[in-house]
């Protein structure tokens, strides 16, 4: 499947959240990774992350696309990942 996942954490947390989701994921903005990930590879990589999170005072926004053919990205400026 296809996600992308966004998130808004703590900046003593940030940069480890950031780190999981680079073993994962693409990076393609600050904040904002992007991929494709097995259903069983999500729940993994979603469960280390949700170790170092707090749920109280941090988010992460997850976006499953159940068919990526149908997303047309436009990038203005510079792309962060190629």
């Amino acid at each position: 499947m296809f996600v992308i996942i966004t998130y808004d954490v703590n900046e003593k947390r940030v940069g480890k959240v950031c780190k999981k989701f680079r073993e994962y994921l693409d990076w393609t903005q600050n904040s904002v990774f992007e991929g494709e990930i097995t259903k069983g590879t999500l729940a993994k990589c979603l469960a280390e992350v949700n170790k170092i999170v707090d749920t109280s005072e941090d988010s992460i926004y997850l976006y499953q696309v159940s068919n990526p053919k149908n997303i047309k990205k436009i990038v203005y400026g510079q792309e962060k990942n190629r």
